[in-house]
């Protein structure tokens, strides 16, 4: 029976609110940590009743920080109800919008919300362990990190008016051609984008290497991994099959997105608002499985890029070709993934449909009912639509790329907190504690939604003995 419980509230360094209790036994050792999402998402009840076209421009306000992901899935899901495939100009296009959100938001996370613990050190003062700490520590690195942050939201504002929550895609296709000027500007700044992710990836190396006892410590555990694949298997992010691999690396399912009721069903815990997806025919918990980076590049073969190839042969030969399940190497597949979101940059834009002027289908051959489904930057992302004649919503279902790692997040924060903290009576270290927070930032979790604070998040962190009262505080202002 538990007799100390301590609280971390906030998380910090991720998008949206959650805190973690973690519960010692008698002799002051984890006996079980949880990772609580306290915040309510409704958007799939009062959505009910909007008409289908109007989500593209609704559902990015789920969030700020990847509303490009929303805003594509929206329109995908549009397309399909309404029976208006986009020509393919229009998909390039939108697949380069999407390039420069996977751009933008893994190099923010790398660099600004993951780089204080790596760069830093996990026990670093707190007062330092941030985004200003590494601006003192090396201004150089920063500010390439700000510029390779700026290339993505650059992209996103071409295309699609400004830098948050674009106007671009509607059904059938988007609402704006990509002119000779702006292509050539896009071009004229990407390889310094692919420098500076390659500096990342060498500091990501460099790290692992110095840490290997962190790193195969860390959260390290079997489970599946999901993600859309191109029709040879390759990495892909923007429209592609649904590919399921269990920890072995064995092939479970491929399939179409718009199937994904009959494979995927989720759980439900009374300490999460946030449900837990898993795959049908295993079962709870047999059938969890993890999305995002390290996700879809275990189910991937190949890239078709060559530096990112290059880079996932070296990232495949960390576990001799078996699925890597080193929770800190999220990190190191990111930057993957950021890099070859870049060369993906250039072969769009030197394909010569991208300019073209045919970027809208008005033809409608009404269904009634969509699904979109594409890679946000922490996974896979549905969004479901079920409208009446009129283009009215009767039904939505979403189920967000952080809902699918929610159960691998919970496990990483226990394993992580039983790894790491023991015996201390109270006594635990602040920098123990991030080391369990650390366990959540690396899936780089999306919470928010449409809740967002402002101001400052202090955390607070109360160890309470059997009899409730407080024994030690711990304060970060």
């Amino acid at each position: 029976m538990s007799v100390q419980k301590i609280t971390i509230e906030p998380v910090t360094r991720i998008e949206g609110h959650a805190k973690v209790t973690v519960h010692l036994d008698e002799r002051g050792e984890v006996e079980q940590a949880f990772f609580h999402v306290n915040e309510f998402r409704g958007f799939e009840k009062f959505c009910e009743g909007r008409m289908a076209f109007e989500m593209p421009m609704i559902t990015p306000r789920i969030c700020g920080i990847c509303p490009v992901s929303h805003h594509l899935a929206a329109a995908k899901a549009c397309d399909e109800l309404v029976g208006s495939p986009p020509p393919r100009p229009a998909a390039l296009l939108r697949e380069l919008m999407h390039m420069g959100q996977i751009i933008q938001s893994h190099g923010m996370h790398f660099f600004e919300l993951a780089g204080p613990d790596l760069l830093l050190g996990f026990d670093a003062d707190p007062a330092i362990r941030n985004v200003v700490g590494l601006i003192q520590a090396n201004p150089d690195l920063a500010l390439k990190a700000v510029k390779l942050r700026k290339f993505g939201q650059e992209i996103i504002r071409t295309l699609g008016g400004r830098k948050v929550h674009p106007n671009f895609a509607v059904p059938g296709g988007v609402n704006k051609t990509l002119q000779t000027a702006e292509r050539d500007s896009i071009l004229a700044e990407v390889d310094e984008a692919i420098g500076a992710i390659q500096i990342g990836l060498s500091i990501m190396k460099d790290w692992a290497a110095k840490n290997t006892e962190d790193v195969n410590k860390f959260a390290v555990f079997s489970s599946g991994y999901f993600g859309l694949v191109t029709p040879e298997g390759g990495l892909e992010l923007y429209d592609g099959a649904c590919r399921l691999i269990d920890a072995n690396g064995h092939l479970l399912e491929e399939f179409a997105g718009r199937n994904y009721l009959d494979y995927i069903a989720e759980h439900v815990e009374d300490w999460s608002y946030l449900k837990f997806p898993y795959y049908k025919k295993l079962g709870w918990p047999g059938g969890v499985y993890r999305v995002g980076p390290l996700g879809r590049l275990n189910v991937a073969q190949k890239t078709g890029t060559p530096l990112a190839e290059a880079e996932l042969k070296q990232f495949k030969a960390l576990n001799n070709g078996q699925p890597v399940e080193n929770t800190l190497f999220y990190h190191y597949a990111r930057l993957i993934e950021a890099l070859f979101a870049a060369e993906r940059v250039k072969i769009l834009l030197d394909d010569p449909d991208i300019l073209s002027q045919d970027i809208l289908n008005t033809r409608r051959d009404f269904k009634g009912e969509g699904v979109g489904v594409i890679e946000a930057p922490r996974g896979t992302l549905f969004h479901h639509y079920w409208a009446d004649a009129d283009g009215k919503l009767e039904r939505v279902n979403l189920i967000v790329a952080t809902g699918h790692n929610n159960w691998a997040m919970s496990k990483a924060v226990d394993s992580v907190a039983k790894t790491y903290i023991h015996g201390q009576n109270g006594q635990v270290a602040e920098g123990l504690l991030n080391r369990v927070e650390a366990a959540i930032r690396a899936y780089d979790p999306c919470l928010s939604c449409s809740t967002h604070a402002v101001g400052q998040m202090p955390i607070i962190v109360e160890v309470m003995d059997a009899g409730g009262v407080v024994v030690n505080t711990l304060r970060r202002e």
